[in-house]
This record gives C-alpha cells, sequence and structure tokens, in this order.
C-alpha cells in the first residue's frame, strides 16, 4: 500500500487517511513540521489518492494509474522548477515579468513554488488559482492546489483569503510551511492544521543504512543529527558538499579565535566568487557555519550531549574553551550581515573575510 512508505507520523496520516475515505475531506489544510518531514510528498500522495482511477481501498492510491502516475511527476519540485525557471528565461523580456513559476505534471493538480528570485509566492501564482478553481476538473474527481512555502507577497496572501472564504465542492488547497505563525491569522483560520513531527535520530539512522549503504556508522549519525530528524532532508543531504563548506566554517573560526595569521582564510575565500555556483557554496558555508555555532552554544550552555557535528566534538570543546555566549550571540548577527549582503550581491570573498574581522574585534 503506497501511504505505507510514508515513514512515522502516523496518527496523523491515518487521520487524513479516515477523512478522505469518508468524502469529508477539508477544502483547505495546512501541513505544518520541520523541512524534509514529509509535508509535501504528504500532500501529493493526498492528491493521488483523491483521483486514483483504481483505489484498492478508500483512502488508498495504487501509484500505477494513469492519473497516480501524472501527479507523481511532480514529485522532485526542485527539478521541475528548475525546467520552468530555464523555460521563462527563453521568453522574450517582456512575456519574463508577466510569467510565473506553476508545476503542473497533471491539468487538476497544481503545485506553486515560491517564484524566483525573490522565492515568494507571487499575485501572478494566486491569480492563476483563481482563474482554474471554479471549473470543474477534466479528467479528476478534484481539484488540487499545493503551496509548497508560506512565505507569501502580501497581496497574494490578500488574494489568496478570497479563494478560502468561498472554495468551491470540488477542489482543496494545501498549504505547506515550517512554522504556521508564518501564515496571516486570517489565512491560519480557515484552514485544518495538522503538523508532521520529526523522526528520532535513531529512525532516522536506520532508513540511511538502507539508503546509503556507501556511509559508515558515524557518517550516518552525523546526517541523521543534522537532518534534525527530517528524513527527506537525510535522504537527499550531500555530506560530502556540507563535509568541504564545514572545513572552511571551521577555517574562519579558529582565524578569529586562534590565529593572527589570516593567509589561510583569505586563500579560502578567494573561491567564493560571483554566480550561482559561488552563490550555492557561500550558502552552504553559511549554513555550515550556522551549525556550529549552535553546537558551541550547546557546549557553553552545559548542554554536549546536542553537538550535532559529533565527528568533530573535541574540535568544538575545544573552541569553546575560547567563547562566550555574547561572542557566539554576536558571531550570530555578523552571519546574518553576510546573508544579507549576499542579497545585496556584495562580494562574498570580501564578505566572509570581514566576517573573520568582526568575530575577532568581537571577541
Amino acid at each position: 500500500m503506497p501511504f505505507s512508505s510514508f515513514h512515522d507520523n502516523e496518527e496523523t496520516v491515518g487521520r487524513l487517511r479516515q477523512m478522505l475515505a469518508r468524502g469529508r475531506f477539508p477544502h483547505a489544510v495546512l501541513l505544518t513540521g520541520p523541512e524534509g518531514a514529509g509535508k509535501y510528498t504528504l500532500a501529493l500522495m493526498l492528491a493521488q489518492a483523491m483521483n486514483c482511477l483504481a483505489a484498492p481501498e478508500p483512502g488508498e492510491f495504487c501509484g500505477t494509474c494513469e492519473n497516480c502516475r501524472r501527479i507523481a511527476g511532480a514529485a522532485d519540485v526542485e527539478a521541475r522548477v528548475a525546467e520552468a525557471v530555464e523555460a521563462r528565461e527563453a521568453l522574450r523580456e517582456t512575456d519574463k515579468k508577466e510569467t510565473r513559476i506553476i508545476i503542473q505534471t497533471h491539468p487538476d493538480v497544481m503545485v506553486l513554488p515560491p517564484d524566483p528570485p525573490q522565492l515568494m509566492i507571487k499575485l501572478g501564482q494566486v491569480r492563476r488559482v483563481i482563474e482554474t478553481i471554479y471549473y470543474k476538473p477534466a479528467e479528476a474527481r478534484r481539484r488540487v492546489y499545493i503551496f509548497t512555502d508560506s512565505s507569501f507577497m502580501k497581496e497574494a496572501a490578500n488574494s489568496l483569503l478570497k479563494v478560502l472564504e468561498e472554495p468551491p465542492e470540488y477542489a482543496t488547497l494545501f498549504l505547506l510551511a515550517v512554522n504556521s505563525g508564518e501564515l496571516l491569522p486570517t489565512i491560519r483560520s480557515r484552514c485544518l492544521a495538522f503538523h508532521l513531527s520529526a523522526l528520532p535520530v535513531e529512525a532516522v539512522e536506520r532508513h540511511l543504512a538502507a539508503c546509503h549503504p556507501e556511509w559508515n556508522v558515524r557518517q550516518r549519525q552525523l546526517v541523521a543529527r543534522l537532518s534534525g530528524g527530517a528524513l527527506g532532508r537525510a535522504q537527499g543531504f550531500d555530506l560530502a558538499a556540507y563535509a568541504e563548506a564545514r572545513k572552511d566554517a571551521l577555517l574562519i573560526l579558529h582565524s578569529a579565535l586562534q590565529s593572527s595569521d589570516h593567509s589561510a582564510l583569505f586563500h579560502a575565500t578567494e573561491a567564493y566568487r560571483a554566480g550561482a555556483e559561488g552563490k550555492e557554496k557561500t550558502e552552504r558555508l553559511v549554513s555550515a557555519t550556522y551549525s556550529l555555532l549552535e553546537d558551541l552554544l550547546a557546549i557553553d550552555s552545559g548542554a554536549p550531549q546536542l553537538v550535532r557535528n559529533t565527528d568533530v566534538s573535541a574540535e568544538l570543546g575545544k573552541l569553546g574553551q575560547a567563547v562566550s555566549f555574547e561572542w557566539i550571540t554576536h558571531a550570530a548577527r555578523s552571519l546574518a550581515q553576510v546573508e544579507s549582503g549576499m542579497r545585496r550581491n556584495l562580494l562574498r570573498s570580501l564578505s566572509l573575510d570581514a566576517l573573520a574581522v568582526s568575530l575577532e574585534t568581537g571577541i
């Protein structure tokens, strides 16, 4: 049975399936939970179950019929978004401004991801929902709309309210969010909310042993802790890229705390150049640095058992002796300034050098 492949959160999944089997599924559902907890996967499964042509039982789906296969075509949402962005780039300049990113592998199931480059749900996307939602489905029993993120532009959020107030009986909207507080109270009040919890670290490790047999025990433990119990994030975790980024993050911290010679740091930050590749590399570095700062905070707070980067815990312990809560707070603020500079396209290597100097003066 396809729903059996969804790991953990059996009670939540069971309640949703029961409502579906009884024909009493809500018109608007808010799925919350940590990134990688399976919110999008579950929403897509429910869309399949609503429209399956050969369901083995009520509240289930076969996964092989025409509707199930076409809906499943949107499973790799990042790849579909990349294709849509590439297609938009091929348009004339005047058309690019009016074209919004929408994923639709089935005519009655629409996925609405954050629209680049601002990565927010925009008015044009919600307008497309309004234009189609009041037409009865062409090839399915229900129209389904999945908003994969809670970052709505103000105009888009206000327009969505109109649909949520008077939804047609044959349509269901899914709103996905890490935290329900990210959405307007007026939107939350019109949705039935369900929360997906993170998996225990041990459970994630067991799943990783099956899908990543090339990782050893320590690597699986590391990824399970870094993923925060989010199985989807753990399964797609790029361990090699993280290790490379963390090496430079440790170099920044060591340079700020224990060295007056910054030549090695300057040599490393030279690799963080402009362009899409440099942007991704810098984002990984910022994420790795945040992770190390969180571990240093755990050590400073007397809770070393909460350290996630367990394979470098000895090194973190030595760094922890040289920092204070105030320094960690200052480092987090400085790192946020680097993120802000990235959005303004400041020179990345210079921003990272400035970060190290800022951390040194903040000791």
